[in-house]
């Protein structure tokens, strides 16, 4: 028997998932009001220059798998409650995280003193500051990945209230200290600090937690090559995973930096922001349930009772990202005028491309962890290796002639080939039936998602009058979408899930 009971799971799974839909509208918030009030503060060269150091320290600074090794193997180990080698695990891995981040120290040094010879595009004063930026930010990198393994720990023992309240906490600091810094006349140098410092705080934060809410007693000494051996497989394909996705977003603003310059890496960086945003609503259900596939494919008819899972996950998850997509596009042209001004239309046909592909992917969540589950990532690697590729080739082809939108376009085709090669995986080889997964939610719910498509189309063409006009659209839009889902598209498990929510958040707010 599992330490963490069902109901238990359950419990901290619906919390969790509340926590993390506040945490989305701070960062809608932030998107609408923060993050163009930012722009116009720092400048759209300056918010380039600090969309690239961060795009090129992701690239470089990975945890070669570790972190995904921590959460799956932690999953499995307490699904048979097995305190003794989750205890013995941790003291593995984090000798592997002490020995990368004495390299990637060494890495982050190298290309530091090469800034300049890589990003001829950029003048000097631009090479200047990306240097400082980028001393601060890889300084903190350093410091800090150790530290990788807390998310996965509170992740494997289901402390989602925890880790979610962090990931708000930290979100909430962060903005109050950039604005006061920003404010106060401080610039680029002290935005990128206060990063910094709010992330040296999360971590504080987290490590108590981990220290009183779970049994974690890390053996140090502990050596057997079996284990070692286990991990050291499982956290190299996963890392041939990281990296490939490393040369999807963190790759796009070099490649721009080289052939195109500071603003269409900030145009690029603001439509990644709202793609962020649509992957950051998918994750606040799909990040929870990890351990609860660690127990199900433990138990008997495991393939249905997976399929079960992703069908009702994935139906919830399509209404949503379906909303989001069809929204934009009624709406979104409206919506980067308002939002981020002159400079940025291409933002608009940038951010279609790039959330496209969420629609099915993210749909399908349960199917990517089952895999990480099963520990089947070598043939994740391939798939993911070869998008990479696709992506890169893509990218240096288009960017010299259509700039962000055709880093954008490159993106889209990659994960798109991603998707129809990782369902071929989830159907041959995880037994998950995935026809009867988008008969159940692509086709029973394909009536109005085609009518709201073809609603925001229609949308799209009516020109801009206004800020008032825009909410008045997005309004109409909104009701046609909810009444065509309530109609013809949601089942009467989904409308009492939705009613229930209602119910609960207007008990709140009359008792508050």
């Amino acid at each position: 028997m599992s330490e963490i009971n069902e109901e238990e799971s359950s419990r901290q799974i619906k919390a969790g998932a509340v926590l993390g839909y506040i945490t989305i509208g701070i960062n809608l918030l932030a998107g609408l009001i923060y993050t163009p009030w930012m722009i116009r503060s720092l400048g759209q060269g300056n918010y380039g220059l600090y969309t690239l150091s961060v795009s090129l320290i992701g690239i470089l600074v990975m945890d070669f798998g570790l972190g995904a090794a921590v959460t799956r193997f932690l999953s499995l180990y307490n699904s048979k409650n097995d305190r003794e080698a989750a205890n013995n695990l941790l003291g593995i891995i984090y000798k592997f995280f002490f020995l990368l981040d004495i390299i990637i120290a060494v890495v982050l040094l190298a290309v530091y003193f090469c800034v300049g010879s890589i990003y001829k595009e950029l003048s000097p004063a631009e090479i200047h500051k990306l240097k400082v930026i980028f001393l601060i930010a890889s300084s903190y990198s350093v410091l800090a990945f150790p530290f990788g393994t807390l998310n996965g720990i509170l992740t494997s023992y289901e402390k989602f209230v925890q880790l979610k309240a962090c990931e708000l906490f930290y979100k909430l600091l962060n903005m109050a200290l950039i604005i006061a810094a920003l404010k106060m006349g401080y610039g680029l140098y002290t935005m990128v600090m206060v990063n910094a410092v709010t992330g040296i705080i999360n971590i504080l934060i987290k490590l108590f937690f981990v220290k009183r809410t779970t049994p974690v007693k890390i053996n140090y000494h502990y050596k057997e090559k079996k284990t070692t051996k286990e991990i050291f497989t499982f956290s190299m394909w996963s890392t041939v995973v990281n990296i490939a996705q490393r040369f999807i977003y963190n790759i796009i603003p070099s490649i721009l930096g080289i052939y195109c310059g500071a603003i269409s890496i900030s145009v690029f960086g603001a439509s990644a922001t709202v793609e962020g945003i649509v992957f950051t609503f998918a994750l606040a259900i799909n990040g929870l349930f990890l351990p609860k596939v660690s127990r199900i494919i433990t138990q008997e008819n495991s393939e249905e009772r997976l399929l079960e899972l992703m069908i009702k996950v994935g139906r919830i998850q399509l209404f949503l990202i379906g909303l989001i997509f069809t929204g934009f596009l009624a709406v979104g042209r409206d919506f980067i005028s308002i939002w981020l001004g002159n400079g940025f239309q291409n933002a608009y046909i940038c951010i279609l491309l790039l959330i496209f592909p969420s629609v099915f992917e993210l749909t399908q969540h349960i199917a990517g962890l089952t895999v990480t589950a099963t520990g089947m990532v070598k043939l994740q690697s391939f798939v993911y290796a070869a998008m990479a590729v696709i992506n890169v080739a893509l990218s240096i082809l288009l960017t010299r002639e259509y700039k962000e939108i055709g880093a954008s376009i490159s993106v889209c085709t990659a994960y798109l080939f991603r998707t129809a090669a990782m369902n071929f995986i989830y159907h041959r080889k995880l037994k998950i039936n995935v026809f009867i997964f988008f008969k159940e939610c692509f086709f029973k719910m394909g009536v109005p998602l085609a009518v709201s498509l073809a609603a925001a189309v229609f949308l799209s063409f009516m020109p801009y009058k206004g800020i008032a006009y825009f909410f008045i659209k997005g309004g109409g839009f909104a009701g046609i979408y909810l009444l065509m889902m309530w109609k013809s598209g949601l089942n009467a498990f989904e409308k009492e899930l939705f009613l229930s929510l209602f119910r609960k958040s207007t008990n709140f707010l009359r008792r508050n």
